[in-house]
């Protein structure tokens, strides 16, 4: 028996640059590093920095504290256009030789 696996569509792929909309990170600006399809989250560097305390592993060695990015949920995040300065939604349009390209609607810049 075949295990399907599932992976919903988001609207940003890794390496698009997205600012917070809502929460306590709202109107910062990152890459997105991670996607969590299951959770429907992403990761994006430098954006939601939680701390960790570590105990040392090693006798002699001191215990540290580390920053990391915790996940953020897809909805909370839009496309950002750094020529612009300005965040839109998505569209698709296809171009004169049928491929399908990703674009923002409010500036019509295309995305990788």
């Amino acid at each position: 028996m075949k295990l399907k696996t599932q992976k919903s569509t988001t609207h940003v792929k890794v390496g698009d640059l997205v600012q917070v909309i809502s929460g306590r990170e709202k109107g910062n600006t990152g890459k997105v590093t991670k996607i969590l399809f299951k959770k429907k989250a992403i990761i994006v560097e430098g954006i939601n920095l939680k701390t960790k305390h570590q105990k040392s592993r090693q006798e002699g060695e001191k215990g540290s504290i580390v920053k990391t990015e915790a996940a953020i949920h897809v909805s909370n995040v839009m496309l950002y256009s750094t020529q612009n300065n300005v965040r839109s939604r998505l569209g698709y349009k296809s171009n004169e030789d049928g491929t399908k390209v990703r674009y923002l609607i409010k500036t019509q810049e295309t995305i990788k």
